[in-house]
């Protein structure tokens, strides 16, 4: 396994990080606990969750699970670089949502009890809060860190204006602010390579790359198709991105194919390759997935793919072609 630096911070993480977003719902518990042995077998510390994951509203099935494994000893909980979220609805009362100072405690204190631990090692903003002023937030955030139930802070979903603005609030009461980012990022969906990206870089947030296969649809799915074994079919982003880049996906597999390599392995070795990220998240559903993203590590793609990459899922912007952010410049 290979570790970086979570952004500025001194906390060292995976650079592939396991998400746990179907445990509860696709994943059975018992499958799920197998699925973190595993990722710890292979060395992969940084564990992704939310206490809005879970088939149930309000009742954290997914952190719950996670809990009962730290429970099982070993060492699993000292191992592990546990992340989760909040601000989605845990309830239907007006204060059981979004990042009030009131919804902030008491979101900690409910994650902290079904996880079974006494920290949380990465506590993210799960969207961004337009009505709540940053100092109400930092000064909520400030009293878990001094009561030690939270080491470092993150955002997801943020926009580059969001994060400087919390980074300029964080900085005026001399606050370490946020150390990560999770936005959705892959081949197909690159527009947080205009600011989100740059941002980040400025402020020394570590990126946190989730959906890193679009759905599914860099996963090898017309491959898949032709031999039946497609997942998901039909809806959603998945039918709605593959129906809109069919030609790129089918080009995009065929090069797969010409470097020997599975899409969903090259989708996230050009990830791995992007400045400024930190590690993709993996949603493995099975051991054999978690064992099979592992490949994504070992590949190199030269120059010359990543200008084919480019070619097929061109940059965002007016001037795509420059770096951002001077992708907006002429």
């Amino acid at each position: 396994m290979e570790y970086t630096r979570l952004g500025r911070s001194g906390l060292s993480v995976s650079r592939l990080v396991l998400g746990t977003m179907n445990f509860g719902s696709r994943t059975s518990e018992e499958d799920s606990h197998a699925i973190m042995d595993r990722a710890h077998e292979h060395g992969l510390n940084f564990f992704d969750t939310a206490d809005a994951y879970g088939a149930q509203q309000g009742e954290g099935v997914t952190e719950q699970i996670i809990g009962r494994w730290f429970a099982k000893g070993g060492g699993r909980r000292d191992r592990t670089v546990l992340a989760t979220k909040v601000y989605q609805p845990m309830g239907n009362w007006p204060n059981e949502q979004f990042l009030s100072a009131l919804h902030i405690r008491r979101a900690c204190e409910a994650s902290l009890r079904r996880l079974g631990t006494d920290h949380i090692d990465l506590y993210q903003m799960h969207h961004i809060d337009r009505s709540t002023p940053w100092e109400e937030i930092w000064e909520a955030f400030s009293v878990l860190r001094r009561q030690g139930k939270v080491l470092y802070f993150g955002s997801s979903n943020f926009a580059g204006w969001h994060i400087a603005q919390a980074q300029e609030a964080a900085r005026s009461r001399h606050f370490l602010g946020l150390v990560s980012e999770q936005s959705i990022y892959n081949l197909m969906s690159r527009w947080a390579e205009l600011e989100v990206l740059p941002a980040a870089r400025h402020y020394g947030l570590g990126v946190i790359p989730w959906s890193p296969l679009h759905g599914g649809v860099l996963s090898g799915v017309l491959r898949k198709q032709r031999e039946g074994v497609a997942a998901r079919s039909g809806s959603g982003l998945w039918a709605a991105a593959l129906a809109e880049h069919r030609d790129s996906v089918e080009a995009y597999e065929k090069l797969c194919a010409d470097l020997g390599e599975d899409p969903a392995h090259v989708g996230l070795a050009w990830l791995l390759a992007q400045d400024g990220v930190t590690g993709p998240i993996v949603g493995p559903r099975t051991v054999e997935q978690l064992d099979g993203s592992l490949r994504a590590l070992r590949i190199t793609l030269d120059d010359g793919t990543l200008a084919t990459l480019d070619a097929l899922f061109p940059p965002p912007g007016p001037n795509g072609a420059r770096p951002a952010p001077e992708a907006y410049a002429w």
